[in-house]
């Protein structure tokens, strides 16, 4: 019994020892397969490794080839040009050699012309001096002496007899240009009578009953706001019984809302689509109404063959105003007062009422840069074909070019004596004065001015200044600063003269 179960345990072990080598026979074959597997994958990626490493490589150096071959041909267009220069260099240096050459050539020849010159001139000398002692010997006195004493003489008599008749003419000349001056002035404003109006920034609508504004308002106020969107007009609906208040600056739009305002109201039909059709129309209408105006007034006043934009400005005119003054009406007035005086002074009247009806147009031009009206009127009327003469007095009539016919001051003179008529104009008291008070404030303020007065409704600064802190030289200088910066600094009507007063006073008492 014992050996049975020796045995079987022996044979047990025996198997036992067995399955565990088989076990291990096969894991040691799996593990060399996976080592070979792995061999070849890491050969198959070495490989393609290096051919990117290859193909890397040869785009390199093919870009660098590139490269290289540029840099090549620019060096050699460079050393192509530096050849081209060189040959260039050397032809000037060769040019300027051979002109090197003939100016020596003339400097000897100049030399020798002026040695013989030089002994010519010291001939003449010695001649004049033999000639000059001689005549000293004979009348006894030296020629300086002789020329001082007669150059002395004829001077204080020249100048004596020069002032007293620059005097005479100076004075006789002043006395007559003053009277001239006024009385053309006078006879011109008395012949030209015109009505002063003051023009309005709102316009009154009036309306048979309060029932009507309801209906102008619309739903939620649609209609009202229609109407202000196609106008530019504000429209106000108060309290105020059968009116309506129309307000804007632009009288062409306040107009425009005001008969679109009445053919609404007769029509009755109200609502938004109908408020455009009926503003387009009246637009339109407002447009031949200006060619129509700028026709009739060209032939009131008697001038012929302006151009059409010309024409439309004109009438465009009636809708304009300038501090209150209707423009159409100002530079009517002005064309007459200009063709008054210049009739008055023996020039052309035609021309100068054609200078004056058109010296306000860059007011109602159609673009407006940023540009004085005075240039931008003489633009247009250049562009329209008008004489030079004309273009210039447009430019002129506020200095904004410098005057160069008898016609630009006339223009300037009529033009202020129609905006500085009483009631011409108006301007609101309290800026009025504010503007003054700016006009000598701002003068007050640079060094050494001790007084300042705008005199003439502004249209006039006097700047007193201290005489022992400003000279003679520096007060243009100073009369030039303050219109600079009157100019950059304040917005006024026309123009401001600057009279800068520097004054001497001695004093001195006896006792």
């Amino acid at each position: 019994m014992t050996t049975l179960v020796i045995a079987a345990i022996v044979a047990f072990v025996l198997g036992a020892g067995i399955a565990v080598g088989i076990v291990l026979a096969i894991q040691n074959s799996k593990a060399n397969n996976i080592v070979k597997a792995a061999k070849e994958e890491g050969e198959s990626i070495k490989k393609s490794k290096m051919a990117e490493v290859k193909e890397k490589y040869q785009q390199l150096k093919s870009e660098l080839e590139k490269q290289a071959n540029a840099r090549n041909s620019k060096l050699q267009s460079q050393e192509s040009r530096l050849n081209q220069k060189e040959k260039q260099l050397q032809s000037i240096e060769e040019s300027l050699m051979r002109r090197e050459s003939e100016v020596d050539q003339l400097r000897t020849n100049y030399e020798s012309q002026l040695e013989i010159a030089e002994k010519k001139d010291q001939e003449l000398d010695r001649l004049h001096h033999q000639a000059i002692e001689k005549l000293e010997a004979i009348a006894g006195l030296s020629a300086e002496e002789a020329k001082k004493s007669m150059v002395e003489s004829l001077k204080a008599e020249a100048q004596t007899a020069a002032l007293a008749y620059t005097n005479e003419i100076m004075e006789e000349a002043r006395m007559n240009a003053n009277k001239e001056a006024k009385k053309i002035i006078i006879q011109s404003i008395q012949r030209v009578a015109s009505e002063a109006a003051i023009e309005n920034s709102v316009s009154v609508f009036h309306i048979e009953n309060d029932e009507m504004k309801g209906r102008i308002i619309g739903r939620e106020g649609r209609n009202i706001r229609a109407l202000e969107a196609a106008t530019g007009v504000e429209i106000v609906v108060d309290d105020t019984p059968e009116a309506i208040v129309l307000s804007a600056f632009d009288p062409v739009r306040r107009e425009i809302a005001r008969l679109s305002l009445h053919q609404l109201v007769q029509d009755g039909r109200i609502h938004p689509a109908r408020i455009e059709e009926i503003v387009a129309k009246v637009t339109k209408q407002i447009e031949e109404e200006i060619n129509e105006i700028g026709k009739r007034t060209t032939i009131d006043l008697g001038i012929h063959g302006l151009h059409p934009e010309l024409v439309r400005l004109i009438g465009k005119m009636k809708y304009r105003s300038s501090y209150g003054q209707n423009l159409l009406q100002h530079a009517r007035e002005t064309a007459n007062l200009c063709a008054v005086m210049a009739s008055e002074l023996g020039l052309n009247p035609k021309k100068a009422r054609r200078a004056g009806l058109l010296h306000d147009i860059g007011k109602v031009a159609d673009e407006e840069p940023e540009l004085p009206h005075a240039l931008l009127g003489m633009k247009i009327a250049q562009r329209c074909g008008e004489k030079p003469d004309i273009c210039n007095a447009i430019g002129a009539h506020h200095d904004e070019v410098e005057m160069q016919t008898t016609l630009a001051p006339i223009i300037q003179a009529c033009d202020a004596i129609s905006g500085a008529r009483p009631g011409a104009r108006r301007e609101i008291v309290e800026a009025y004065i504010k503007r003054l008070n700016d006009l000598e404030n701002l003068a007050m303020s640079f060094p050494g001015v001790q007084k300042t007065y705008a005199i003439q409704a502004g249209r006039e600064l006097r700047v007193i200044v201290g005489a022992d802190k400003i000279n003679d030289a520096d007060t243009e200088k100073l009369s030039g600063e303050i219109a600079k910066k009157i100019q950059d600094e304040m917005t006024y009507p026309g123009q401001v003269k600057i009279t800068v007063i520097r004054e001497v006073r001695s004093v001195a008492v006896a006792k």
